[in-house]
């Protein structure tokens, strides 16, 4: 992801937080000044805002105007603004998904897993809500993971370096099984035999058996570290590994496995470090698990739209 990308997925982020906030009426006073700086900071923060209040408005109208037509009766505000807002955001993330996923040659939905041989005979093995596109050429068999995660296995071919491209760095197998998933701004890599050369920031290092590292795109790769064999793709087995990850990062892993969006009200929430073993076939048991571990609250506004708060 480039950085104007993750820019904007940050401002978006941060506009939904503080319409949360206007919306329960919690902006005032020092929080009404941070909020007047924060959309001065930027125009796109504007942008973002007014996007976020036009869809929620633009949503609203059509739910109530349905609703009345079904049912004859108003809803609660809150549903009816958690429906709005769902409805918006999950429109916005399906354009955002089919212009990620056009350009594909294999992909998966939610709950899809698949495994694919290419004509060299390597096999791709593609987690939920995944996608990769194929080039190869007659020096080079080139990948590229355009959304979750996948696991390869390499037919050696050694005329023609198998490189998977991911998040602006590259992965190229040594004769090797690995492991590569996209991050919110970067990407992991991690290794289930033989070695692989990570190249990313002007850097290159080798990664090797029951080896991990990752990287932020533009930027050199982190030195590996070791990781449990059983831990290397462990989706494979329908197994989620969490290791001292951030809940941001963690939500961002389990929204592959579910229909809906899980936001925090808070950038701290997001920040608190999470680890344990869930599974991938119960994503939402899964959450209320994180929940109990750390001590936090859901808010419902509909089974597609949840809010955690501390």
């Amino acid at each position: 992801m480039d950085d104007d990308a993750s820019d904007r997925d940050d401002g978006h982020d941060a506009a939904i937080e503080w319409w949360l906030q206007e919306k329960a009426g919690e902006i005032d006073g020092e929080r009404r000044i941070a909020f007047e700086a924060w959309l001065a900071a930027d125009p796109a923060h504007a942008q973002a805002y007014t996007d976020i209040t036009e869809m929620f408005s633009k949503a609203q109208g059509l739910r109530r105007a349905r609703y009345r037509q079904v049912h004859g009766v108003r809803r609660t505000w809150r549903a009816a603004a958690g429906v709005a807002l769902a409805a918006s955001l999950a429109f916005f993330g399906w354009l955002a998904e089919f212009a990620n996923r056009h350009p594909a040659d294999y992909s998966t939905g939610v709950g899809e897993r698949r495994t694919v041989t290419l004509t060299d005979g390597s096999r791709v093995e593609l987690d939920s809500h995944s996608a990769i596109a194929v080039r190869f050429e007659a020096g080079l068999r080139r990948v590229t993971l355009l959304s979750g995660e996948a696991w390869f296995e390499v037919a050696p071919i050694a005329s023609r370096p198998f490189v998977v491209e991911a998040a602006g760095g590259t992965v190229t197998a040594l004769g090797t099984a690995f492991d590569v998933a996209l991050q919110k701004n970067g990407a992991r890599v991690a290794v289930s035999e033989h070695a692989v050369a990570v190249a990313s920031g002007g850097e290159r290092l080798i990664v090797e058996t029951r080896q991990e590292t990752s990287y932020e795109a533009d930027t050199p790769a982190r030195a590996p570290v070791s990781v449990a064999a059983e831990n290397v793709a462990a989706w494979r087995r329908g197994a989620l590994v969490v290791e001292d990850r951030s809940l941001g990062e963690a939500l961002t892993i389990l929204g592959r496995y579910r229909y809906g969006y899980v936001f925090c009200l808070r950038a701290s929430t997001c920040a608190r470090r999470v680890s344990g073993v869930f599974s991938t076939a119960e994503p939402l048991t899964t959450l209320r698990e994180i929940e109990f571990f750390l001590g936090l609250r859901a808010i419902h506004l509909t089974n597609y739209l949840i809010f955690l708060t501390e």
